[in-house]
């Protein structure tokens, strides 16, 4: 018996999908492009009232009369020793985060300070660590600030950095916090004081205009904080437009 085939043209209709790529920018703040000078750091000390780097101005205040800075500085210095005030800008980790060169210290003199995003940017991670003045202070105390944990070790005492994210009309939209000490734990054997740097999350934040930085600690007087309010930071990672 003769078959008969019979062909069946199907029209094929082939879509053409536009796709619009979303460039992901991205910011690291690692302050390695900044020149520390001959000393070896930089504190506003010419009235600059802040600094740039990346995508960030980190507010600085001087006061020429007592040759005192608050607020942001940046370094390069590596004394892991001298816990006093002459050592006021080197990190306990003896370098920047990942062994760099260069590093910021925020120095807290009773009023939080602010860094501020050119563009607004949503930060993944900050990396930060103890001052060794800081640490050396809280380890073995000094004529005006406690040894942390007092004389047997058991004293709840804690270094806390607070930072607040501002949203693009500058009002607080979220806020972490981070302990740069900790004699809180019921087992004895919990307890730190952070001996090296560390990264830390801010993603949930979502995209911010200004992170706002505020330290306050369980050994403070009449005239605030005794504990040396120094917070070493540095490698800010960011991205400066979302993937959309």
């Amino acid at each position: 018996m003769k078959k008969t085939f019979f062909l069946i043209v199907i029209p094929v209709i082939i879509l053409t999908v536009s796709c619009t790529k979303h460039e992901i920018k991205t910011d690291l703040v690692s302050f390695e492009e900044l020149d520390t000078g001959p000393l070896g750091y930089w504190n506003g000390s010419g009235g600059e009232g802040g600094f740039y780097s990346g995508n960030v101005w980190f507010v600085n205040h001087y006061n020429a009369d007592w040759a005192a800075w608050s607020g942001f500085a940046y370094t390069n210095h590596t004394d892991k020793q001298t816990g006093d005030y002459s050592n006021q800008y080197s990190s306990v980790a003896g370098s920047g985060d990942e062994l760099s060169d260069n590093y910021a210290v925020f120095y807290y003199s009773g009023s939080p300070d602010t860094i501020i995003f050119t563009l607004a940017e949503k930060v993944r991670s900050v990396a930060l660590s103890n001052s060794t003045y800081a640490f050396k202070v809280m380890q073995e105390g000094n004529d005006f600030a406690k040894k942390f944990g007092g004389e047997d070790g058991t004293d709840p005492d804690w270094l806390r950095l607070r930072i607040k994210a501002l949203g693009n009309d500058m009002s607080v939209k979220d806020s972490v916090d981070f302990f740069m000490a900790d004699y809180r734990f019921v087992n004895s054997s919990d307890d730190y004081i952070l001996s090296g740097w560390e990264k830390i999350d801010l993603s949930d934040f979502g995209f911010v205009k200004a992170l706002v930085f505020e330290i306050s600690s369980s050994d403070t007087g009449q005239w605030g904080i005794n504990t040396p309010a120094y917070v070493c930071l540095d490698n800010i990672e960011g991205v400066l437009a979302d993937a959309g």
